[in-house]
């Protein structure tokens, strides 16, 4: 297999230029003609940009970030000169391959994301490549529009990348594909000219420049040219179905078409010419809608329902089948998902219109007629609007969710993305199990069923020459069989690397070779994004799995759920980019702060996996790159929860610092923060002098010394008296049904919280015993000083697997989360699985535990809620933000995301900034319109987020209390300053 005809020869020339020469040359270029450009070639971010979201690795010699289009002309034309192909790049989900490639990535994401313009009564906007679609849709929201595509990647993806692809979307049964959508495109040709791509045409984009104008005319000719020569097969092989994306468009360029040069453009992934900017429709909003979801025996018989649903004119059918429940369901509690019916697969029918009950009524009817059908399990309209968001997030998740399954199975892309028309779904997925089935292969099915366009990740083998070949003869198997099925190779994620060898069995040789020339055309050299669509690489070629993993990996986590360990853990990552989202869950703080691929979740984790293959990182875990990848992490363990695939940055982080500085010294604020329980402990007993001093100029001294910034108060110590009288009234004797743990952080800065949590309890009917002198080893493990957590946590453990099975209740939900996570994983000891087994926040306490009828003391209306990152992403299902509800509070006004401080990050010196800018993000908004309403009350758990909260308001009076302190029985409720 391979591309034929005139597009042969453009493969060579772009692979065979881009030596060290031509990159030196293309660099000191660059400096002259784009000075403010930033282009970036070190093993960092080649490393960073070698992956997107698909099963390949290629490296680029460079990546440029550019500001506008007069750079991306300078980038085009240095190439050009020097012969180094070029790849232009969204947000890197492309789950094909049509975002790697080996010269120069160009990252429109970072600086080229402006919206601008938005006409709401011609209904169309003017946007950058690099705008994420969630951006335009929030400014469109106010004009009552959208834009109709919405891929599952919304809240990261692209809109270049969308028009590379050609993307649809859940709602492509209402919307279609991104080139229904496309008024116009402004590129820059292969040799650096501005050109206009629009309904009618190719024109130059500055029309007193006379080159570009005959450079202009002379493609639009050779274009003519090749389309009236080949009117019979376009006609004939293209444009038969509404997903058919694989290949190139060029049917939009027939005369009963009106020579649509911008649609054409649309679907070629960055090939023919570099999108900078786009005109698009909107469409408008409807103003009320309904979700269905319907259960079935498997994904089958849904198929066989979707002839009649599309009936129904739905604007949404997407399918999903029960192991992405299952892993969702595993990852992120059983309350993650609710409102399915009965089943092993599931519908999702979205319905809408102008009138809420004549849309209820309609789905309410369709319910009724697909109950007649008799292939449904069970049905429901789905009325909760929370209960909707859950959903959508399940099917939007799908690819992550899939990629690493409960079982810790894994599967990948390749064949994700075939399409038929709906009608032929049903039979089209009967023949497809079978072909699995034939080859041993398991694939998790979700997708666009409305549309024809199924998902599917399978379990191929990559790693292996004999798993490569099996891959091969599949997926040759499954073009045959989408093909006999009147269907496509690719339904919205394009062809990319996956698919472009496999094209020649769906087309014609007389259409491989127009493909080829319409490519020749704009592209002579071949220099732009080489090895796809025309010309295109091996199937198996440059894939990730196929560089095999070289750094010796002994550490002292024991990565329980992944198969080999450390390696298998950071391959978690599959690109899906979720930690790149600006609103929505917690993570990635560090990227919502700076907006830089390499502060992301899946930069870390591509750059750790770059270390374990000695890949662009050839130093292990000495490597400098990776450190100051990490660097900006700030543990705060959101991505385990968040992350589709459960990518666990603050664990990978704390096992690397721990390699990184084995035998060295490390870092000042190790050592100053690092053992903080035990200088706090000392602290303890000498409080008052110690404070004094702290509060002075030795103090500032001190923290200088200690790598701490100065620019915050350092918290008061307690005395250990003060701790000896809030134990003594803890103690409950025989009647105790729990064990207090009294943490480090509550002994040390607060104990009057573990007396507040001790009345609590009691007063909910779990009367408990105080455990004091005990460590988590929390600090330890975020420093990577794991040979001491590891001592912490055995002497820890030793103590409280004594016999004793009552539960374990944690008051700072930093050190639950250690308890629950970090010491099973790090000591790998049954002891230490009983210990873990039995840890509880206050919160998941007073959820599971309290008496049937507790009822609290009287509560705040209103309640500001700081929810710590470790219990957000440690004890899913049980966060006080549920239970403040349950309780009564009307108005938990929830600052999702971190608080920025998170343990020693925010008291580093050098970490001050981002600590602060995280805040800005969703604590400090909360936090400014508090002053509107001082009855507000600020809860927050976690000492770090209560020092955030002093340090950000405390000179306003705003105080966060504990959660302990709000339900104590025998504090002063409302009416106080919060």
């Amino acid at each position: 297999m391979g591309g034929r005809g005139r597009g042969r020869h453009i493969r060579s020339i772009a692979v065979t230029t881009g030596t060290a020469t031509a990159l030196e040359g293309l660099v000191a270029r660059l400096a002259d003609t784009a000075p403010d450009l930033k282009v970036e070639t070190g093993p960092g971010p080649t490393g960073l940009y070698a992956y997107d979201a698909s099963n390949y690795r290629v490296p680029p010699r460079a990546v440029a970030f550019p500001r506008s289009a007069d750079d991306v002309c300078a980038v085009l034309r240095a190439c050009r000169e020097t012969g180094v192909p070029v790849t232009a790049r969204g947000g890197g989900t492309s789950m094909a391959g049509n975002a790697v490639g080996p010269g120069v990535v160009l990252d429109f994401s970072r600086y080229m994301n402006r919206i601008l313009d938005i006409d709401p009564v011609a209904r169309a906007a003017r946007v950058e490549a690099g705008v994420v679609l969630d951006a335009l849709r929030s400014a469109t929201a106010a004009h009552g529009l959208t834009f109709g595509p919405d891929p599952s990647s919304h809240s990261r993806c692209t809109l270049g990348g969308m028009i590379g692809n050609d993307a649809c979307g859940n709602r492509s049964v209402r919307h279609g594909r991104t080139s229904s959508h496309i008024e116009s495109l402004e590129l820059v040709t292969a040799d650096g000219v501005r050109v206009v791509a629009d309904r009618t045409g190719l024109r130059a984009a500055d029309p007193d420049d006379s080159e570009a104008l005959q450079h202009v005319a002379r493609l639009e000719a050779d274009v003519r040219r090749l389309i009236d020569a080949g009117l019979a097969p376009i006609r004939t092989e293209l444009g038969r179905i509404p997903r058919q994306v694989s290949g190139y468009q060029l049917h939009h360029l027939l005369p009963e078409h009106g020579f649509d040069m911008a649609r054409a453009l649309v679907g070629t992934e960055g090939t023919v010419a570099v999108v900078t900017a786009a005109t698009v429709r909107l469409v408008p909003t409807a103003p009320a809608s309904a979700l269905l979801t319907l259960g079935y025996d498997d994904v089958v018989d849904a198929a066989e329902d979707v002839p009649e649903i599309l009936r129904w004119n739905p604007t949404a059918v997407e399918g999903m089948d029960e192991a992405i429940v299952a892993t969702m369901r595993a990852r992120r509690g059983s309350d993650s998902v609710t409102g399915l019916p009965e089943g092993r697969a599931w519908l999702y029918v979205e319905l809408d219109g102008d009138d809420e009950a004549a849309v209820n009524s309609r789905a309410a009817e369709l319910l009724d007629v697909l109950e007649a059908q008799g292939r449904m399990t069970g049905g429901r309209v789905v009325e909760s609007a929370a209960e909707r968001r859950s959903l959508w997030r399940v099917r939007e998740d799908g690819a992550g969710l899939a990629a690493r399954l409960v079982d810790g199975g894994e599967s990948w892309p390749g064949w994700e993305d075939a399409a038929v028309a709906p009608e032929d779904l049903a039979a089209y997925l009967r023949d497809f199990r079978k072909l699995l089935a034939t080859h041993g292969l398991t694939g998790v099915l979700y997708g666009h069923f409305g549309a024809g366009c199924v998902h599917v990740r399978i379990d191929f083998d990559l790693a292996t020459d004999a798993g490569r070949a099996a891959t091969r003869r599949f997926l040759s198997e499954a073009a045959t069989l989408v093909v006999e099925h009147g269907g496509t190779l690719s339904g919205e994620h394009g062809d990319g690397r996956a698919r472009g060898e496999l094209l020649e069995v769906m087309y014609s040789h007389r259409m491989i070779r127009m493909f080829a020339e319409f490519k020749e055309i704009f592209d002579p050299e071949g220099l732009l994004n080489p090895d796809v669509i025309v010309a295109p690489a091996r199937l198996d070629a440059d894939l990730a799995l196929h560089t095999p993993e070289v750094l010796p990996v002994e550490t002292l986590f024991s990565f329980p759920h992944d198969e080999d360990g450390f390696a298998g853990a950071v391959r978690r990552c599959v690109g899906v980019g979720r930690c790149r989202s600006s609103a929505g869950g917690v993570m990635c703080p560090s990227y919502r702060a700076t907006g830089e691929e390499n502060d992301s979740t899946r930069g870390r984790a591509r750059l750790l996996q770059e270390m374990v293959r000695s890949g662009t990182v050839q130093d292990g875990w000495r490597s400098t790159e990776v450190k100051d990848a990490l660097d900006l992490c700030l543990s705060c363990k959101a991505c385990s929860s968040d992350c589709p695939v459960g990518v666990d940055m603050a664990t990978y982080k704390a096992e690397f610092l721990h390699h990184h500085y084995k035998g060295r010294l490390r870092p000042r604020s190790h050592y100053s923060l690092g053992w903080l329980p035990l200088t706090s402990a000392l602290a303890g007993y000498v409080a008052r002098p110690v404070n004094a001093l702290l509060r002075g100029p030795l103090g500032r001294l001190l923290a200088r010394l200690g790598g701490v910034t100065t620019k915050r108060r350092i918290p008061a110590f307690a005395s250990r008296r003060a701790l000896r009288g809030v134990l003594r009234k803890t103690k409950t004797g025989e009647s105790s049904k729990a064990l207090l743990f009294v943490d480090s952080f509550t002994r040390a800065f607060r104990p009057e919280v573990a007396g507040a949590a001790s009345r609590v309890l009691a007063d909910a009917g779990i009367p408990c015993t105080a455990e004091d002198g005990l460590c988590c080893g929390l600090t330890w493990v975020s420093t990577g000083q794991l040979s001491v957590a590891r001592r912490i946590m055995a002497r820890t453990v030793a103590r409280l697997d004594n016999g004793d099975d009552r539960p374990v209740v944690v008051a700072e939900p930093s050190c639950a989360a250690a308890l629950k996570r970090d010491v099973p994983e790090l000591l790998d000891t049954d002891a230490a699985r009983r210990v873990a087994a039995r840890v509880h926040t206050l919160t998941g306490a007073l959820t599971d535990l309290a008496a049937e009828g507790w009822t609290p003391p009287e509560l705040p209306e209103n309640v500001v809620l700081q929810t710590h990152c470790h219990e957000y992403a440690t004890f899913a299902g049980r966060r006080p933000h549920d239970l403040l509800r349950r309780l009564g509070v009307r108005k938990v006004d929830e600052a999702e995301g971190c608080c920025g401080l998170a343990g020693n990050f925010g008291f580093e010196e050098e970490h001050y900034d981002t600590s602060m800018a995280v805040a800005d993000l969703a604590l400090k908004p909360r936090l400014d319109g508090i002053d509107e309403d001082p009855q507000t009350v600020v809860v927050a758990d976690g000492f770090s987020c209560a020092t955030q909260i002093d340090h950000l308001a405390g000179d306003r009076g705003v105080r966060a209390r504990h959660l302990a302190e709000l339900l104590d029985p025998a504090a002063d409720q409302p009416g106080e300053t919060s």
